[in-house]
């Protein structure tokens, strides 16, 4: 009965998503914070349209009077005896980059091959209609067996700066037995996945100088390097030769029993022919259970605007992904120490601190996660598959620690395929209607029906 009503509903929720696509909810500075709000205002009448008497958009205020971005908390009291369920999604979403990269309008939503294209249309708006949907299916069938609560946020995409606020501000109106936070992935097209473990992240901004001024290439070059190779050789020490981070001091896990093929990986990745893979062990483990370290910024002169000096200071910007286990506090010491240490020639060496969030772990058999494995594999008709990610969801510490007691499941609406974050972004939509029969298979579960 559950499937059959899913089906009936799911494009009605199709619709209900490219709307949501439509609206260019970039929390970046640089953007129009007017889409936000938009977005918000947006996600809060569908939720109260589907039957939550406690619709509200909120923002938190930090210590400093700043307010944070808008987002939606929707709420219906549990019936007696039965728990609570905190869903998580966010709605807003990364800048679209290019448009040339794109092969249609990245805020036009657009089907091709059963993918519904678009910037959010995995990433996480399709985490949204996986909630709106469940909630939709057993309203349909008569009443919702355990109390919700719809967390929707609107600020993940900028590092959710207020998210801790937010969360001891309104305790009492997110207080769950249960939380589940739609914004990962699965395996892959036909295998479902859980998410038992998340890396850390620590970010940073590192300089280096050498000169006071730019000075001519010709006059003063060979006695002096420039900035930007001595930069790059200063990050050419954070890997040693086989790829490996050589930062003393990083946590590196256990490896995972999940085996991910070379060639699946090389497929998912869109590595070109003839590249090495980097590091030692399995793929798994070199994704989920080991730190990464990648430049993902530079400041020095383009190509374009370059003459003939040599440049006196270079920045990179630099992301460091963590295992489980591992605190972000020390490892952010230890980047730092590993840096300083290593200074080319001399060069004057500045390390400014960035983000910094928690790895996760999750027990794999608790009654929720056992609840969850039912569900997945009921829906998708395959046993689910538990994954590490090699990225990061920081505010999944800031729950465990303001809502200890709770039980948090990771579930997934992308997949390898999704591309969230970059140009032509898309989800497929049968694994998305499979999400939605899944969750409400969850809830059914967790308030004690069979399903």
């Amino acid at each position: 009965m559950l499937r059959e009503t899913v089906a009936g509903l799911f494009p009605a929720l199709r619709a209900d998503l490219e709307a949501l696509v439509r609206i260019p909810s970039v929390s970046n500075a640089a953007f129009d914070p007017a889409h936000v709000a938009a977005s918000a205002d947006a996600v809060a009448t569908l939720l109260r349209d589907a039957g939550l008497p406690e619709v509200q958009v909120l923002r938190a205020t930090t210590e400093d009077g700043r307010e944070g971005a808008p987002a939606v908390v929707a709420r219906r009291p549990a019936p007696d005896g039965a728990p609570t369920v905190l869903l998580y999604a966010h709605h807003d979403v990364q800048p679209p980059g290019d448009d040339a990269a794109w092969d249609t309008a990245p805020f036009v939503p657009t089907e091709r091959d059963g993918r519904l294209y678009g910037r959010g249309a995995a990433d996480d708006k399709a985490g949204v209609v996986a909630h709106l949907g469940a909630l939709r299916t057993l309203a349909t069938l008569g009443d919702l067996p355990v109390g919700v609560t719809v967390f929707v946020e609107g600020e993940e995409e900028v590092g959710s700066p207020t998210f801790l606020p937010f969360l001891t501000q309104h305790r009492d109106l997110l207080a769950a037995d249960v939380i589940v936070v739609a914004d990962s992935a699965n395996w892959r097209i036909g295998v479902p996945a859980l998410t038992t473990s998340l890396r850390g992240l620590v970010d940073c901004e590192v300089e280096v100088a050498v000169l006071d001024h730019a000075v001519h290439s010709g006059m003063f070059g060979g006695p002096v390097l420039d900035a930007v190779t001595l930069l790059a050789r200063l990050i050419a020490t954070l890997h040693d030769d086989a790829g490996d981070v050589a930062v003393d001091g990083l946590v590196v896990g256990a490896e995972p029993t999940v085996d991910y093929a070379e060639a699946d990986f090389r497929e998912d990745s869109s590595l070109l022919d003839g590249t090495v893979l980097a590091g030692r062990g399995s793929i798994a483990g070199r994704l989920w259970t080991k730190p990464a370290i990648a430049v993902i910024g530079l400041d020095a002169p383009s190509v374009a605007h370059a003459s003939n000096t040599l440049t006196p200071r270079a920045t990179a910007k630099l992301s460091v992904r963590l295992a489980p286990g591992q605190d972000p506090a020390a490892a952010m010491a230890a980047l730092r120490a590993h840096l300083e240490a290593n200074a080319p020639f001399g060069a004057r060496v500045s390390v400014r601190d960035g983000e910094q969030g928690k790895p996760f772990l999750a027990p794999a058999d608790s009654a929720a996660m056992q609840a969850a494995r039912w569900a997945f594999a009921t829906s998708w008709g395959t046993d689910p598959v538990d994954i590490g990610i090699g990225g990061s969801i920081p505010f999944i510490a800031d729950l465990l620690d303001v809502f200890p007691d709770a039980a948090i499941l990771v579930t997934g609406v992308e997949d390898p395929d999704s591309r969230a974050h970059g140009a032509n972004e898309s989800v497929h939509l049968g694994e998305l209607e499979k999400v939605v029969l899944a969750e409400a298979l969850l809830l059914a579960r967790l308030g004690g029906a069979a399903g």
